[in-house]
């Protein structure tokens, strides 16, 4: 008996463990391509136009079908959608690094992106379903911190990989990772899925969602490039607006819908998902305009800038897992606000950069991010997964990272335009112009931190997973 615990016990860390190596390829792809577009670009003889679908390709399809790729989960089984994933991100990573021309970079980072929105909902989904409450915090503590971890290191690692071999290794390394992570899921991932009698899929759903959330993207990703009032955007955010409202009504109306809108009536879910928006925007402002800032005009190399960032990496992997045990014991709501206010800090610390700048007046900032990041990510994941039941777990976690990818596109548009129209304003010489661009939208920035802190000490309270429930209503009866 104790052998048959003990191996079930080594086999819930396995799990894990396969989740992460799959999990840390995804989220690695979100920035390791951002410092080697350059290199792209001059190799492959593509318009400026095309690097940006380079980057916009995989954003859009990975936010689109997050919602699809949780439901599936449900429907057809968690690890069957996980591995189906991880088989179209190692072969679309081949493709990408075997491309020559835009259209066949672009295609297959488009494919990429399908292949992460199947894995990505299932991560978590499986991990609700793998670990007792008593365990889960800690254990979406390590997963929030593969996470961001491969977010920030992706700009160093691109940088490394472009200058000391080639951007091709960028997506070739994927290929060897994938393939030992579809065995480790074949082999260690327990199957999951909503046990519900009666399954079919929300077409209707899908398509509204998906039509939705691509044009609402692409918007968000082109304003800049066309004008926020140009009929292209304009166009695009009323056919987000009437995609996504009818996919509302949908939802509200279908028998067995694919969201169901009543987990928003939990109010630790729903400040858990304005929170996660709210974070992600301000995280992304800083990872794509800082790096921009380090490289063009102080004169770092690629290395360098992403090297910039490693305090805020180690200050997530040692301490996400602190904050997973952290909000099992005395819960999210207040590890959340805090770590949105601290978070604030580094954002009211970047908006005082100047031209003559040094690492070391970046440093306080950088540690400061990844200090709040870690004390918001994973109590955010916890409160949200453990406000919903085991049986929607994929519908809550494709919720979750939709926000926090729609956070993504925000951040990046969002700060874009503040960063152009403040530059334009100054008026002054591109650099000078660009900072003070750069600075008001880290006040920003700030502002919507302090806004995700709120709604995070509003909204959220103490959650009782499904299973403790029904255990503590069988004590009483």
């Amino acid at each position: 008996m104790r052998a048959k615990i003990f191996a079930e016990e080594n086999r819930r860390w396995w799990t894990l463990g396969a989740l992460c190596f799959a999990l840390f390829m995804i989220m690695l792809d979100n920035t390791v391509v951002n410092v080697a577009l350059p290199a792209i670009k001059s190799d492959l003889g593509i318009s400026t136009a095309e690097l940006e679908w380079t980057v916009a390709a995989y954003a859009l399809t990975f936010a689109s079908l997050l919602l699809t790729g949780g439901k599936l989960g449900d429907l057809l089984g968690r690890r069957l959608i996980f591995t189906i994933g991880l088989v179209i991100f190692t072969l679309s990573s081949l493709a990408c690094g075997l491309s020559s021309t835009a259209p066949e970079l672009i295609g297959a980072r488009a494919v990429q992106g399908v292949g992460a929105a199947l894995m990505m909902p299932a991560t978590l989904s499986i991990i609700s379903a793998t670990f007792a409450a008593r365990e889960r915090g800690m254990a979406i503590g390590i997963w929030a911190g593969v996470s961001a971890m491969a977010l920030a290191i992706g700009p160093l690692l691109g940088g490394i990989i472009t200058e000391h071999i080639s951007w091709n290794w960028i997506f070739f390394v994927n290929v060897p990772i994938g393939v030992l992570a579809v065995l480790a899921a074949i082999f260690v991932v327990p199957e999951s899925k909503d046990t519900s009698r009666e399954q079919r899929l929300d077409l209707p759903g899908l398509a509204t969602s998906g039509i939705g959330l691509l044009a609402l993207v692409y918007a968000l990703i082109e304003a800049n490039q066309y004008g926020w009032t140009s009929a292209r955007i304009v166009g695009l955010f009323v056919v987000a607006a009437v995609a996504l409202t009818a996919f509302v009504l949908l939802e509200l109306h279908q028998r067995l819908p694919m969201l169901d809108l009543s987990l928003f009536r939990n109010g630790t879910f729903a400040g858990a998902n304005i929170v996660a928006i709210l974070v992600t925007m301000a995280m992304f402002g800083i990872f794509v305009f800082f790096p921009i800032y380090m490289q063009t005009f102080l004169g770092w190399s690629p290395i360098q800038a992403g090297a910039a960032l490693l305090p805020w990496t180690l200050m997530i992997v040692i301490f996400a897992p602190i904050a997973g045990k952290l909000s099992d014991r005395v819960g999210s709501r207040w590890l959340m606000a805090g770590g949105m206010t601290v978070v604030a800090i580094c954002c009211l610390l970047l908006s005082t950069v100047t031209l003559q700048s040094s690492f070391w007046n970046l440093l306080p900032a950088f540690v400061l991010g990844g200090l709040g990041m870690s004390f918001v990510m994973t109590p955010m994941s916890a409160a949200a997964m453990g406000a919903a039941p085991v049986a929607k777990a994929g519908v809550a976690s494709g919720v979750l990272n939709t926000f926090r990818q729609v956070g993504v596109a925000l951040g990046i548009g969002i700060m874009g335009a503040i960063v152009a129209d403040r530059a334009a304003a100054h008026g002054g010489p591109p650099p000078q112009a660009f900072v003070y661009g750069l600075t008001f939208g880290m006040r920003v920035s700030a502002v919507i931190c302090l806004g995700a802190a709120v709604a995070a000490a509003t909204l959220v309270r103490r959650y009782r997973h499904v299973e403790e429930s029904e255990r503590a209503l069988e004590a009483a009866a």
